[in-house]
């Protein structure tokens, strides 16, 4: 279970409520992807939303009284072969998106800030998972790469809901 850790009628309170519904709608798309018999749109929308929802964790802004387990833990589980054409093109797709969106922010504090260092943070995890998602991608891991650019993009996109960056482009691939 995932709740709101600041009161409801705060500025800190209205972000927390926008990335809960955030997290919680990409769930849903996963959920009604995978049951329409789209498991790639269903890995891309369920990792996204976990980078929402980690944003909320680490920014303070959620909290989980259950606990719960990384994402990442464990063995991917493969597709079926009739996907991995769609997996495949995807996996470069977010690639490319999730570089757009990194080159398209600044952080938006001041720098003598905690926002801005945490802006900072944000960044270098969706650098992370785009590098780590590239290698993957280079290995053939194509699941966990669309995994790795879905959940970093995650990430940063709901640091720019939350007013942490500057968008300077491509304004139309955040959620804002």
């Amino acid at each position: 279970m995932t709740r709101i850790s600041a009161p409801e009628h705060t500025p800190a309170g209205q972000i927390a409520s926008s990335v809960l519904d955030m997290a919680r709608a990409y769930e849903s798309d996963g959920i009604v992807f995978f049951r329409s018999g789209d498991p790639v749109n269903a890995l891309a929308g369920f990792y996204y939303g976990f980078g929402w929802l980690h944003f909320g964790l680490t920014s303070g802004l959620l909290v989980i009284t259950d606990a719960a387990l990384c994402p990442f833990a464990g063995l991917p589980e493969i597709l079926p072969l009739q996907f991995r054409d769609k997996l495949v093109e995807k996996s470069i797709r977010y690639a490319r998106l999730l570089d757009t969106a990194r080159s398209s922010v600044s952080c938006a504090p001041d720098p003598a800030t905690r926002s801005h260092d945490f802006a900072g943070r944000i960044l270098s995890i969706a650098g992370i998972y785009a590098s780590h998602g590239n290698q993957l991608l280079s290995s053939g891991a194509n699941e966990e790469a669309l995994a790795s650019f879905s959940y970093g993009h995650g990430w940063l996109d709901a640091g720019v809901a939350a007013g942490l960056f500057r968008i300077s482009a491509n304004r139309d691939i955040f959620c804002v």
